[in-house]
């Protein structure tokens, strides 16, 4: 693998929309500002798609089960989700992106990693460029946004949470690996819960004790993400900010705390992960006509079980009903659930006359 400087520098910025759908709601409706809401539903088996500043300091967040999030905060107060509106703002958002720069790659609703090497303005500071989109946004949206502003995908991601809410952070070429270095590996962009868990197995705590490891070493372990693992320990990554693109699959996956038997609590598990899965295809247009399902059991052992259907899913509904009759068939299981996951797979760009479908964000 080349070092970092063999690589031509680019200007990455990622755009963060803080509390997004909270935010929206506090905005639409004054008698909620200040005060700690979740968007999402207040029934016994509700999840919690967005949480307000005010709740997250009572360690409210976006999928806890709500009866979970009412006990850490008496007074939450809980919103139903307009999915028409995120949608438009969301648009919104997405055109004042495409102002500056057409290499806009979205992760969802409300993220996307922008290409501002060379940009529509002809500016040359990409500091600058973050400051002027967010000061848009805020003008066009009355919403917050953070930025986080780097040479790599990867850095601006991590960027971008360093100054939220409503802030923006730079990492240089000269400062990104000594920043990785110290980083905790659980709070790396594409680390997930199961493989944190798999390196500190190895003794891998920070981002130097990933650098410390061979490129043959995190092959063995992590197979194809080995590279990856291997570059982003010394600040490279990359991977180019691909507008437009399909992917092949698009997939989620978590690993619970203590071991699920009941076919209820995998069923909360799993919505999450449809949320995510279905934001990232509704964020970028795309269509699926393949759903996925993966079990890993406490033995470590585990079972994928999918469905395809004629004509990409219209709805979040649809995909829901789909992962529950892959679900059903496993219970009562052989052994408890330590992990389940959500794939979706045939992808394909749908028309332009197709509005995409919307999910509770995350």
């Amino acid at each position: 693998m080349k070092d970092l400087g063999s690589f031509p520098i680019r200007k990455i910025v990622h755009v963060d929309m803080d509390a997004f759908y909270a935010s929206v709601e506090q905005r639409d409706h004054p008698e909620l500002r200040a005060k700690p809401i979740a968007v999402g539903g207040s029934a016994a088996r509700g999840v919690v798609a967005a949480a307000s500043y005010e709740a997250r300091k009572f360690g409210v967040h976006s999928a806890m089960p709500s009866v979970t999030a009412k006990r850490r905060c008496p007074e939450l107060i809980f919103v139903p989700p307009r999915f028409d509106v995120y949608k438009a703002v969301s648009q919104q958002i997405r055109e004042i992106f495409a102002e500056y720069t057409p290499l806009i790659e979205p992760l969802s609703l409300d993220e996307a990693y922008l290409d501002v090497t060379e940009n529509l303005k002809g500016m040359e500071v990409a500091t600058e460029i973050a400051s002027e989109i967010r000061a848009r946004i805020k003008q066009v949206t009355g919403l917050n946004a953070s930025a986080g502003i780097s040479y790599n995908k990867f850095l601006a991601k991590m960027a971008s949470d360093l100054n939220k809410p409503n802030g923006q952070a730079v990492i240089t070429p000269k400062n990104g690996p000594v920043f990785v270095e110290a980083l905790s590996i659980k709070k790396f962009h594409g680390v997930g819960p199961a493989t944190a868990e798999k390196m500190h197995r190895l003794g891998i705590e920070t981002g130097a004790d990933l650098k410390q490891q061979t490129l043959e070493f995190l092959i063995e372990h992590f197979g194809k993400s080995g590279p990856y693992f291997y570059g982003i320990a010394r600040g490279i990554d990359e991977r180019q900010v691909k507008p437009n693109r399909v992917r092949k699959s698009i997939g989620a996956e978590d690993t619970f705390s203590k071991d699920l038997h009941a076919y209820e609590a995998a069923r909360e598990g799993l919505r999450p992960l449809i949320e995510k899965v279905w934001g990232y295809c509704e964020a970028n247009g795309i269509g699926a006509k393949t759903v996925t399902l993966k079990v890993k059991y406490a033995d470590f052992n585990q079972i994928t079980r999918s469905k395809t259907v004629c004509a990409p899913l219209p709805t979040i509904a649809d995909l829901e009903e789909i992962v529950g009759l892959l679900l059903a068939p496993i219970f009562p299981p052989r052994k408890g659930i330590r992990l389940v996951g959500v794939t979706l797979s045939s992808l394909e760009r749908q028309s332009c006359g197709t509005e995409p479908q919307l999910r509770l964000a995350l």
